[in-house]
């Protein structure tokens, strides 16, 4: 039996996750509750989220990551907090790292864990991916997302942190044109947070970082090593930048 301290509330948000839903549900069954905030997906992700009758399902509006992640804190039951996205696995040896961090007498609050970047079948292990680490496990009212940070979210912890051994996989993706997207959606949303922040667009100067983090990812973050594969990611991952200078662009001569 599971003591009240070391229960876990696995969290979700999601939107348009049809793809992933079912095997997600099913990686975190170990958890004692299971709680979905989905941003009204229209892709049949909420309906098949109905099905299950031990999983609580919320449709809260989205606004950014921060603020959703935020507002499904606020829902859980539990002493700990899984955070997983839908496109995230725990593997076997992580869950059982997990289990055990949570039922110790531990003094840290949060949990960073390592993630494996997988495209196709294929391992990234390069491209920028090798020192990829997350904020995924901690206390309930130790940690919220800073609210200025509306993509890439900050969390702010509240106490001693650790990283965990193992490694959670993430497939991010299943082909490179959904990739295209996420990260163009990504940019818009950065675009937003420097937009409120005052940042004018400059042309000169989102170019050259696009050149800047193409070239730093691909031949010193060694991701031609990844090969085509390598290559697209770091370009994509690039490409960000230029979505969120066209994006800043036009929130800058959108009349108020």
């Amino acid at each position: 039996m599971t003591s009240n301290h070391s229960k876990i509330s696995a969290l979700l948000i999601t939107y348009n996750e049809i793809n992933h839903i079912e095997d997600v549900i099913a990686n975190v069954r170990f958890c004692d509750e299971i709680i979905v905030v989905d941003s009204y997906s229209n892709d049949g992700t909420y309906e098949k989220l109905n099905e299950y009758t031990d999983v609580k399902v919320i449709q809260h509006k989205f606004k950014n990551f921060a603020d959703q992640r935020n507002f499904a804190i606020n829902q859980v039951n539990n002493n700990w907090i899984l955070f997983i996205d839908a496109d995230e696995r725990i593997t076997p040896e992580l869950q059982k790292e997990i289990l055990e961090k949570v039922s110790s007498n531990t003094q840290s609050v949060a949990f960073k864990f390592k993630r494996q970047f997988i495209i196709q079948g294929k391992k990234i292990k390069y491209c920028g991916f090798q020192t990829d680490t997350i904020f995924r496990l901690f206390k309930k009212g130790t940690t919220k997302y800073r609210e200025d940070r509306f993509v890439h979210e900050l969390p702010i912890i509240d106490g001693e942190t650790e990283l965990l051994n193992h490694k959670m996989l993430h497939y991010s993706f299943n082909d490179y044109e959904s990739y295209r997207k996420k990260v163009e959606h990504y940019g818009k949303l950065k675009a937003l947070e420097l937009h409120k922040k005052g940042t004018q667009p400059n042309a000169f100067k989102f170019y050259s970082k696009f050149l800047y983090k193409f070239i730093f990812n691909f031949i010193f973050r060694l991701g031609f090593l990844d090969g085509i594969a390598g290559y697209n990611i770091c370009k994509l991952n690039a490409l960000g930048i230029i979505y969120r200078y066209r994006e800043l662009k036009r929130l800058s001569v959108t009349p108020k």
